[in-house]
C-alpha cells in the first residue's frame, strides 16, 4: 500500500478514536439520562503548575477568580485544534472588554515538540487573551488526568508522530470547579452569553 495512504489512515484513525473517547468522556462527565437538579459537579480539575508561551510559571492560581476555557491539544494538529483555538478566539473577541475577566487555556499533549517559543508562534494566530500551557511530559500527564482528558503518541512512517486526543473545551467556574463541556458547535452569541455567566 501507498506509504502517503498509510499515514492518512493511521491519522484518520486516531482522530476517530479521540472522538469516540471524547464522546465516552461526556458520558461520564454528564452521565447519560441524569438531570440538572440531581447532578454531581464532577471531580474534574485542580491545581498545577505548567510554563506559559512566554516561559513564564502559570498555575492554577493565576485564574483565581475568573472562570476558565481548557482545551488539550498540539500545533501539529491537523485541523481539530486550529479549528477550536479560531472559534474560542471568536468567542473571546464577541466577548469585547469582558474577556479581560475570563482565562482561555491551550495545554500541550506534545511538549517534546511543542517547546515556549513554538507555542508562542502558534498563539500569534489567534485571539491575545488565549495562553498555552507545556511543562515536563509527567506534569503535562497529571494535569491531563485530573482533567481526565486522554491523549497518545501515534507512531507514523518513519520517526514522525501525531497524538491521539480528548477534543473537548471544559468550562471551570471562578473557584477552578469544573462547570460543564463548553460546546463551540453554537452560534457564537450564544457561547458567550453562556460563558458570561459565570462572571
Amino acid at each position: 500500500m501507498n506509504p502517503r495512504v498509510i499515514r492518512m489512515l493511521l491519522i484518520l484513525g486516531a482522530g476517530v478514536a479521540g472522538l469516540v473517547f471524547s464522546f465516552v468522556v461526556v458520558l461520564l462527565i454528564n452521565g447519560p439520562t441524569s438531570s440538572p437538579s440531581v447532578q454531581q459537579t464532577a471531580n474534574i480539575g485542580g491545581p498545577f503548575r505548567l510554563t506559559d508561551q512566554n516561559g513564564k510559571t502559570f498555575t492554577d492560581q493565576d485564574l483565581k477568580g475568573r472562570p476558565f476555557l481548557v482545551f488539550f491539544g498540539f500545533t501539529h494538529c491537523p485541523e481539530v485544534c486550529p479549528t477550536t483555538l479560531f472559534e474560542v478566539s471568536e468567542i473571546l473577541r464577541k466577548l469585547g472588554p469582558d474577556a479581560d475577566r475570563v482565562g482561555a487555556l491551550f495545554v500541550t499533549i506534545d511538549p517534546e515538540r511543542d517547546t515556549a517559543p513554538v507555542l508562542k508562534d502558534y498563539l500569534s494566530s489567534f485571539d491575545p487573551h488565549l495562553a498555552a500551557l507545556t511543562g515536563e511530559l509527567a506534569d503535562i500527564t497529571a494535569v491531563a488526568k485530573a482533567y481526565r482528558a486522554y491523549f497518545k503518541k501515534v507512531p507514523l512512517e518513519g520517526s514522525d508522530y501525531t497524538m491521539d486526543h480528548t477534543a473537548i473545551v471544559y468550562l471551570m467556574d471562578k473557584q477552578g470547579r469544573f462547570v460543564s463541556p463548553f460546546s463551540i458547535k453554537r452560534a457564537a452569541d450564544v457561547s458567550v452569553a453562556d460563558l458570561r455567566k459565570q462572571l
